[in-house]
């Protein structure tokens, strides 16, 4: 198992960003103040341990996970599900993850907005904002300067590949990871008093029988889009914010190309893993949902029947008027976020034959 320090991590992310896009000042800063957050937050955690019954500082054992691809309908599905039947973590909230530090930040929320990272998003790609409820991955970036989010928009520039340093496979820094989400959550499903927690983490397509091994009381709807939408679609979403802050179409045409084709290999990597679990029986099904991008579209109404029947959450009335009425406009949505394969060296056969099994499996209604 590879040993990668904090150090390491944040050592190689400078020299990568030093070189590649020749910003040598504004990362050290960046990284002083990933350090000086983690001093804080561990300080503003043990005020939680003082100031707030113990049952609050446990973990959350029962989370309701929306797992997936970037692109493939998981923001959405959160959003709507935390913010009607239950929460989910804001960007913010997992900058700060205090509730403590929360009170004393909440009144100058709208300052924070303006240094916010979430500026350089493409709102036709995903809207977002500090106070939005996002991917629990930004809390592992965040607390450990680690993760998927790290490789994907900084270490996969690297000269050398870096994927092993992420790969649960061979380093496994899940059970880190879950023991401090589980612990984040119980915190926000206290502030909320919300029964149900609902939490996003595209990664655990990778590593799904360690989370279920983790949280054998947890369930989870596993996304799933037709690769030659999500791979490209995905691919656009992060380049856009890299070309926002960084100017990625400046780079050179090598240097894009080699970032592309890891990048790449990471998103197709990602349904890869999962597939080979669920077939191979690695995975709890009973807990497990398979959720299609088209159905979320023009299926809506009676897929949330499902899913609310699968996670055993009640409906009301009225519930069921603002499920009807959302598929309404789920039929008749229309996406401004536009790519297209050649810009990224792909090709249709060449996607249709890396994630030939996945088409197989799940979009021809084999699971």
């Amino acid at each position: 198992m590879y040993n990668v320090t904090t150090f390491k991590r944040l050592k190689t992310a400078y020299f990568t960003i030093s070189k590649t896009f020749g910003k040598s000042i504004t990362p050290i800063f960046t990284g002083f103040s990933l350090l000086f957050l983690k001093f804080i937050v561990k300080y503003f955690n043990i005020l939680d341990k003082l100031f707030y019954p113990k049952k609050v500082n446990d973990k959350l054992k029962n989370p309701i996970l929306i797992v997936g691809n970037p692109r493939s309908g998981t923001t959405f599905l959160q959003r709507f599900l935390s913010k009607n039947f239950g929460t989910g973590s804001e960007l913010w909230e997992m900058i700060f993850p205090s509730i403590v530090l929360q009170k004393l930040l909440k009144p100058i929320l709208p300052l924070l907005e303006k240094y916010s990272p979430t500026k350089h998003h493409s709102t036709d790609a995903h809207k977002t904002s500090l106070s939005s409820v996002e991917t629990d991955d930004a809390s592992i970036l965040f607390r450990y300067n680690d993760g998927f989010f790290l490789y994907g928009f900084i270490l996969a520039w690297a000269e050398q590949d870096l994927f092993s340093w992420f790969d649960p496979k061979q380093r496994n820094m899940s059970h880190r990871d879950f023991d401090w989400l589980s612990k984040m959550w119980s915190k926000k499903k206290y502030k909320a008093q919300k029964e149900y927690y609902f939490g996003k983490l595209f990664s655990v397509s990778a590593n799904m029988p360690e989370f279920q091994n983790y949280f054998p009381q947890g369930k989870v709807l596993y996304m799933i889009r037709d690769p030659l939408q999500v791979i490209p679609s995905g691919l656009s979403l992060v380049t856009g914010v890299l070309d926002k802050k960084f100017g990625f179409w400046n780079q050179p045409k090598d240097l894009r190309k080699r970032y592309l084709s890891r990048l790449y290999n990471a998103l197709k990597e990602l349904l890869i893993r999962f597939h080979e679990d669920w077939i191979n029986n690695k995975i709890d099904k009973s807990k497990v949902k398979i959720v299609t991008f088209d159905r979320l579209m023009n299926d809506f109404d009676n897929l949330m029947f499902e899913i609310l029947e699968f996670l055993e959450v009640k409906k009301s009335k009225d519930i069921e008027n603002l499920i009807k009425e959302t598929a309404k406009k789920q039929k008749n949505f229309k996406s401004n976020h536009k790519y297209d394969l050649e810009k990224f060296n792909l090709t249709e056969n060449q996607i249709k034959n890396d994630c030939e099994r996945i088409y197989l499996t799940f979009l021809n209604g084999n699971f």
